[in-house]
């Protein structure tokens, strides 16, 4: 049997983030990259599209309290949708949110340099849910299917 590269596994949130995730910041547009001459030209910023869905790519910054490596903690996920996302819950610190993800999965791949590589996962998600922990959640409002950042094992 043959797994293909970029193979995206479907798995439950509460499977990869048992003590949950706290979101860091705002949901932004994860845009390509932009030249200086394309900036001088004042060429708008174009936004990624995932090409396995036709999804429109937004990323936000994320944190694992279960991750006991500092450098590990903190990563980012892309979400897929062709609106932006807006999290269910809210802010229990002034921009931190515990969040919940619907539509979760993982891709495997191998992160870090030279001797020092480690498993790592890029983790897609397809919306926000309203978190099983925290007081005041909100009903679930998600967008279409999303993507994920990196996540060490």
């Amino acid at each position: 049997m043959a797994i293909y590269k970029g193979f995206r596994f479907p798995i439950e949130f509460d499977d990869a983030f048992a003590q949950g995730l706290v979101m860091v910041g705002e949901v932004s547009p994860d845009n390509e990259y932009q030249s200086r001459e394309d900036r001088a030209a004042g060429r708008p910023a174009r936004q990624r599209v995932d090409e396995v869905t036709g999804k429109r790519q937004w990323k936000v910054t994320v944190t694992d309290p279960a991750e006991t490596k500092a450098k590990r903690a903190s990563f980012e996920i892309t979400l897929l949708a062709d609106v932006q996302p807006v999290p269910a819950t809210s802010e229990a610190l002034p921009g931190m949110r515990p969040i919940e993800l619907e539509g979760l999965t993982a891709e495997p791949k191998v992160a870090g340099q030279g001797e020092f590589k480690y498993q790592s996962y890029v983790f897609r998600a397809t919306g926000f849910k309203a978190t099983s922990s925290g007081s005041g959640t909100k009903a679930t409002r998600s967008a279409s299917s999303g993507e994920g950042a990196a996540k060490a094992a």
